[in-house]
């Protein structure tokens, strides 16, 4: 038990005392620079995966 205490406070002393967590600011830059950049990459995944889906079916409906 004394292990996990010791654990317990070595991991709230290091969250409190020795992280250096950003600035409001950059905090929010950094969580819209994510967020356009997951927008970005679901709109490449949708256009790869809408423009292969219609050209299988062109190619399937070749062969009915």
């Amino acid at each position: 038990m004394e292990k996990l205490r010791n654990m317990w406070n070595h991991s709230a002393d290091e969250l409190l005392n020795k992280v250096t967590w950003p600035a409001w600011d950059e905090l929010r830059e950094s969580a819209i620079i994510v967020l356009v950049a997951s927008l970005i990459f679901a709109l490449m995944v949708w256009v790869l995966d809408y423009t292969l889906g219609n050209g299988l079916d062109f190619f399937y409906s070749l062969f009915k």
